[in-house]
């Protein structure tokens, strides 16, 4: 059977590595990118992995391909603090490991996206397929300072099965990493050509807002449906209007 590297970055992730890790601790191999976190996130690491490395943040992309170059193992499995390996993906990522011959270089895997203590089915947020599963040597993560994602070639596959994923905390927590991830989507946007403009302002909030809510059916999952779809719209918006302003700060 082929070994398997799981690759995970932290910054003061205390509440979460604990039950993350427990859930990959089957693993050959868990490798670790700390960007020197000031809880308790590289002591409780470091109960389930010497290999639990310091490096300055950089940006997502970076640190995940350090700790991609860091890993050993034929397949690597990425994932973050905030998710778990559930029982059933454990064994279809061994059936996967197990296989001969390996007909895919990558695999698709669905988020079961948890909001506020429930599972959201709708809105966009499930199945959420990410490719986390992928043969090393044969994927990297692109260069993007946000949203970032494995590039990888040859075939990719489906899994069955679904991580877990618990991204916010609370309401302030999600608010307060929509003003870090707008900074970010909006830097970059900028940096890619795009400039700040009215239409954006007025109408793709209300775009997305409809997307979420009526095309992707949130409104299925009732309050946290219709709580979901506005902080998206919200989202959105501040991403637009901080182009906004670094077009205009800037080119002024």
């Amino acid at each position: 059977m082929s070994r398997l590297s799981v690759i995970i970055i932290t910054y003061n992730e205390e509440e979460n590595i604990k039950h993350c890790l427990e859930s990959v601790q089957w693993s050959d191999e868990i490798v670790i990118i700390d960007s020197f976190s000031s809880d308790k996130t590289v002591e409780i690491a470091r109960e389930f992995t010497p290999k639990v490395f310091q490096n300055d943040w950089t940006n997502f992309s970076q640190q995940k391909n350090l700790a991609l170059g860091k890993a050993t193992s034929e397949w690597v499995l990425n994932i973050d603090a905030d998710e778990r390996v559930t029982p059933e993906l454990k064994e279809e990522i061994l059936t996967v490991l197990n296989s001969q011959p390996q007909s895919f270089n990558g695999y698709y895997i669905a988020r079961r996206n948890h909001y506020l203590g429930k599972w959201i089915r709708h809105c966009g947020w499930y199945p959420d397929y990410k490719l986390r599963l992928f043969r090393r040597g044969k994927g990297k993560f692109n260069e993007r300072t946000v949203h970032e994602s494995v590039l990888v070639e040859g075939r990719k596959g489906y899994l069955k099965s679904c991580l877990h994923h618990y991204s916010y905390k609370n309401l302030s927590d999600h608010l307060n990493k929509i003003n870090k991830f707008t900074s970010l989507a909006a830097e970059e946007m900028f940096k890619n050509g795009k400039r700040g403009r009215v239409f954006d302002l007025i109408f793709r909030p209300h775009i997305k807002f409809i997307k979420m809510y009526l095309i992707k059916r949130g409104y299925l999952d009732g309050t946290y449906g219709l709580i979901v779809s506005i902080i998206g719209s919200f989202y959105v918006f501040m991403k637009y209007l901080k182009l906004w302003q670094f077009s205009k700060e800037r080119i002024d």
